[in-house]
């Protein structure tokens, strides 16, 4: 039995996680921002914004008093934008910064003396494929999630020393409530990305089994789904054919644009 911290668990993946860990009988702390009135019997909640390090403190006070320690913290808290770079707002990087990037730097900063007082402990980051290839048209969420997966990377060896692992998990789009929350000022890239979530057939709890199943192997990379694996294997095997397919989807954006204005 595992004790397990869950951020952004109030819907979602995270709440799909959460009832995964629950079902196998772990201890859970579920935390959001938001009220999680979804959550099984028997999980912990408190409320954790992760751009605040007093609420990570209290978190990490709570974890220690309660259980006396942490198994596994997954860092899934995060929030959507799309929008070119002329069209995004520095508000907009901003918070997408804060929330996606400086969000899972802050728990693994605070749960990290913990990990290695224990000599041991999983972390789990959870990025997008958004992190490894990069498409036109999200350039802020791009960026952010390209640091998660380098902040995982980096952890993974410089903790492995004291017996912490670290996963990153690089899902493409799924079905979720991100859809509806998209933030930024182009609509014309917003409504593309919310259709692709949409219109997924993976559904949140599809990604929730391929996650676990690498929390338990270990795997520092997880790619949880065929339109991920086939998108980062086409960047590192044939780069020209990549580039001539984000040029293809710049194209269409800018013949868009053309014909808005014509």
């Amino acid at each position: 039995m595992s004790r397990v911290l869950v951020t952004g668990a109030a819907s979602g993946l995270g709440l799909e996680l959460v009832r995964r860990f629950v079902g196998r009988g772990d201890q859970v702390l579920a935390t959001d921002v938001a009220d999680a009135p979804a959550l099984p019997t028997g999980v912990s909640f408190r409320t954790l914004d992760v751009c605040s390090d007093a609420d990570w403190e209290a978190a990490r006070d709570w974890v220690e008093q309660t259980w006396g320690g942490l198994d596994v913290l997954v860092n899934n808290a995060g929030v959507a934008a799309g929008g070119r770079i002329d069209k995004t707002p520095m508000a907009d990087w901003q918070l997408v910064t804060e929330v996606n990037l400086l969000g899972p730097a802050r728990g693994c900063r605070t749960f990290t003396p913990l990990f290695k007082a224990q000599r041991s402990g999983h972390i789990v980051n959870v990025a997008s494929i958004a992190g490894l290839v990069h498409p036109p048209g999200m350039s802020c969420y791009n960026a952010t999630k390209a640091g998660v997966v380098a902040l995982s990377e980096t952890l993974h060896h410089e903790l492995a020393p004291y017996g912490i692992t670290t996963t990153v998990v690089c899902p493409s789009f799924f079905r979720s409530n991100l859809a509806s929350s998209l933030r930024g000022s182009d609509p014309d890239v917003q409504e593309r990305a919310a259709a692709l979530i949409e219109h997924s057939e993976l559904s949140a709890g599809d990604i929730a089994d391929v996650v676990i199943e690498g929390i338990d192997a270990r795997d520092p990379v997880v790619l949880t789904d065929d339109v991920a694996r086939a998108s980062y294997l086409l960047k590192h095997k044939d780069r020209a054919a990549y580039d001539d397919q984000m040029q293809v989807n710049a194209r269409r954006a800018f013949e868009r644009e053309q014909e808005a204005r014509a």
